[in-house]
């Protein structure tokens, strides 16, 4: 059948059309006399099936709501909250990973810094060496059969021109150093801001540490475990087990400003150690880097300054705002390491916090002229 003929079958005849306004019309007729009072009386009425509740029956239904709303709260915060401020429920001792020297070795340096000398070729293996030899050597730090974990800094997809990594060539070099001193196994992780993948790629870490043999971990879910930390900030948050379950730590942070911290390198390089909403901490900044601090007492800092971050940090990717001074510095004190590394970008441990509750609690000293200093 045609549109047309469509139309035609479903307009109604001239007969109904007149039929329904006058049917309409006669029925109005019939009701015009009571035609308020129906209206105004179906307005109140009330459908037969709806019955108005009690208070009671009120107050068990809002009751029953809230209970609902309150095991939402709870069950989200089991499934999303992986570490916050507070979680004072927990149980248990302040747990620290102390992965220190007992010995005092008076006759190496406590600070050894390694220039390179005005006319040789510039090399960040040699200058690793030269620093870590004027501290005693590799083997005073790892023994043999050991397993090192070797935490750099590799937050950022950046390239190592940009200074916001820890350099590939620094963290080889170490890398180097602890197999050479009879580690049975070296690790080499961190957890990354960005995309681990392209972070871990585009530093160059993946590529150098595992050509040298080292086992390299990106942060997976399945590798953090909740840990009592017990600090002022931090109390209870996901910890990167690859990084704790170790004999031996080495942190090899790079050098560079900060736009919170004002400067970063050795203690807040424990921030790669979380899990969880870790820009939460930035809140307080100052206190969880003091916090990780004390968890984390390292076997060894070994400071990347071949090329640093001088303003425009954590991330930076502007060369501009890159300086190369090709040095190295190595310590076991990660307060005194921040105390003068600070110095390299025109910073003073006066105007950073944290390096100032870090020396009042004993993790260091932030007077790094008064230590052993060496340079190399």
């Amino acid at each position: 059948m045609s549109e047309a003929g469509k139309d035609r079958k479903e307009k109604p005849t001239p007969s109904e059309a007149e039929k329904a306004p006058a049917a309409a019309s006669s029925e109005g007729s019939k009701t015009t006399s009571a035609s308020s009072g129906a209206t105004s009386h179906a307005a109140q009425e009330v459908s037969p099936a709806f019955e108005r509740p009690s208070r009671r029956e009120m107050m068990k239904r809002v009751g029953l709501a809230a209970g609902v709303l309150g095991g939402a709260a709870v069950l989200g915060r089991a499934v999303w909250d992986k570490g916050g401020f507070g979680v004072a429920a927990g149980q248990g001792a302040r747990q620290v990973r102390d992965y220190r020297l007992r010995d005092s070795a008076p006759e190496h340096a406590e600070l050894a810094i390694a220039k390179a000398k005005e006319g040789e070729p510039v090399s960040a293996e040699q200058l690793v060496r030269r620093a870590v030899d004027a501290m005693g050597g590799m083997k005073r730090f790892v023994s043999r059969g050991d397993v090192v974990v070797v935490k750099p800094n590799i937050g950022w997809d950046r390239m190592p021109i940009h200074a916001a990594n820890t350099n590939p060539d620094v963290v080889g070099a170490v890398v180097q150093l602890a197999y050479e001193a009879g580690a049975k196994r070296v690790v080499v992780a961190d957890g990354s801001c960005n995309d681990p993948n392209r972070c871990f790629q585009r530093s160059g870490i993946w590529r150098k540490a595992y050509a040298l043999g080292a086992e390299v971990v990106l942060p997976a879910e399945h590798r953090f475990r909740t840990t009592r930390l017990k600090g002022e900030v931090l109390d209870e948050w996901p910890i990167f087990t690859t990084l704790v379950d170790a004999d031996k730590v080495i942190n090899v942070p790079v050098a560079k400003h900060h736009n919170l911290a004002k400067f970063t390198a050795a203690m807040k390089n424990w921030y790669g150690v979380l899990g969880g909403r870790r820009n939460r901490l930035h809140q307080n900044i100052d206190t969880s880097i003091a916090d990780l601090a004390t968890f984390m007492r390292p076997t060894l800092v070994i400071v990347d300054a071949m090329r640093v971050l001088v303003r425009n940090g954590p991330q930076g990717g502007n060369i501009d705002d890159t300086k190369v001074l090709n040095q190295v510095f190595a310590t076991v004190d990660q307060v005194a390491a921040d105390a003068y590394g600070a110095t390299l970008i025109g910073q003073h441990r006066d105007n950073l916090p944290y390096v100032q509750m870090g020396h009042e609690r004993g993790l260091g000293t932030m007077y790094w002229e008064q230590l052993r200093v060496r340079e190399v």
